[in-house]
């Protein structure tokens, strides 16, 4: 006969009790991760209702005074960021880039449906000079100059040369877009030449700023690099193109079969379109040099020419109302990456190679509008409008520091002051100089 002990009574109830302990704490501990999960969205949302409140309020406050609103959004963002009063989420800021880069797309959109192609033809070579000489220029000044300035060497002065030339779009972009709309400077194209400059002028100074990166941290400069310049421009015309015809197809044909597709719905289809095209470009990075932001603008441009002019009109309108949302994002994010740190570091000298810089800029300009019909007021204009300086220094501003370069802290406080000073300094020379400067064309 077998006999069977089993456990005794006491095992069994401590056995019972644990498993009743765990399932405790594991209800526990479920009811924690909600809770804190349920805490993170609201630090989210509060960051969000903070952002657009005390941006809208800072910006209103900014215009009363007879300033650019964008001052009164990017102190908000840099008071309100993580190296000031750190009231922003952390999964805000981590999505930053992202959210910048959707706000730019929306007035890169508003921006296409307000070109007109044959305005374009008339601005022609300048159009093209723009694009490239100016920036160079600048890079020039950085060359000569910051080793004496700032005591860096002439491959690290390239790189910070390369880091600050780039035109800042969010700030030129819908100024211009309201220069075209209130035909200012419109009979000579200029608004769309600075536009157009200033979309292609960033592209040509990211590639020249990551071949620059590598040949400092000892690499050599690839000449399919400088090759990928043009590339990138006409395939993003071409996809831009492409993409804008076959809109404009879907749109028609929904239209001829009765199936009218609303405007709201178009924006919608549009902005999604938009977002695939940005999404296109990093997907072929390494393979295929492809600028999404001025496949947007192709796009834009393309459905523009294509569409009724009621039609078009109708989707630059309901764009010019989302920029009033994506304005406050774009630049109290901008703001919010502005570590205010750096400048108080950077001093007197960062400044004079700030300012000394722009002299070269405003040479180059000045070369672009040589032998046009544009007068020297014009001119003027043409070189206020280049000065500012934002997005992309936000945006690679602190890449030579991350990639351990000995320059890498000196090119992000320059950097950083940048934006700060020629920011609102540009804008503020826009919105003060057009109606001196510019003729208003009466003609339409």
């Amino acid at each position: 006969m077998k006999y069977s002990l089993g456990k005794p009574k006491l095992l069994i109830q401590a056995d019972d009790f644990y498993d009743f302990m765990s399932q405790e704490a594991s209800a526990f501990f479920a009811f924690i991760n909600a809770f804190t999960t349920f805490l993170r969205r609201l630090i989210m949302l509060t960051s969000l209702s903070l952002i657009f409140l005390v941006g809208l309020v800072m910006g209103a406050i900014c215009q009363k005074l007879k300033l650019p609103r964008i001052i009164g959004m990017l102190v908000t963002g840099i008071v309100l960021g993580p190296y000031v009063l750190d009231f922003l989420d952390p999964s805000i800021l981590s999505i930053s880039a992202d959210l910048r880069k959707m706000a730019l797309i929306i007035i890169l959109i508003k921006a296409g449906l307000s070109l007109d192609l044959k305005d374009l033809k008339k601005a022609g070579r300048s159009a093209i000079l723009m694009s490239f000489v100016p920036a160079s220029c600048e890079i020039i000044g950085y060359i000569l100059l910051a080793p004496v300035i700032l005591g860096i060497n002439h491959a690290e002065a390239t790189v910070m040369g390369a880091v600050l030339a780039a035109v800042s779009p969010a700030v030129v972009v819908p100024r211009m877009v309201m220069l075209i709309e209130k035909r200012y400077g419109t009979a000579k194209a200029i608004p769309q030449m600075i536009l157009s400059g200033a979309s292609c002028d960033d592209i040509f100074v990211i590639v020249l700023f990551t071949t620059f990166l590598n040949v400092a941290q000892g690499g050599k400069a690839n000449v399919m690099d400088f090759v990928n310049i043009p590339v990138s421009i006409i395939l993003g015309i071409i996809l831009g193109i492409v993409t804008g015809l076959g809109l404009y197809l879907f749109f028609e044909t929904s239209y001829a079969r009765k199936h009218t597709v609303r405007n709201s719905m178009k924006v919608i289809i549009v902005l999604g379109f938009s977002f695939l095209l940005i999404a296109i470009e990093g997907w072929l990075e390494g393979k295929v040099s492809v600028s999404g932001l001025l496949a947007v603008v192709a796009m834009a441009c393309t459905l523009k020419f294509k569409c009724v002019p009621a039609v078009s009109a109708r989707l630059s309108e309901k764009f010019g109302k989302l920029w009033l949302a994506a304005e406050v994002i774009l630049f109290v994010l901008v703001g919010a990456a502005v570590d205010i740190r750096y400048t108080l570091k950077a001093g007197l000298p960062a400044l004079l190679m700030i300012l000394a810089a722009l002299v070269f800029r405003a040479a180059g300009v000045l070369l672009c509008t040589v032998k046009t019909n544009l007068t020297w007021k014009e001119r003027l204009f043409c070189v206020i409008a280049y000065l500012p300086k934002a997005t992309v220094q936000a945006a690679i501003g602190s890449v030579p520091l991350a990639a351990g370069l000995s320059c890498g802290q000196i090119v992000l406080s320059v950097a950083v002051l940048a934006i700060i000073v020629t920011a609102p300094l540009g804008a503020l020379g826009i919105d003060c100089t057009y109606k001196r400067l510019l003729t208003e064309d009466k003609t339409h």
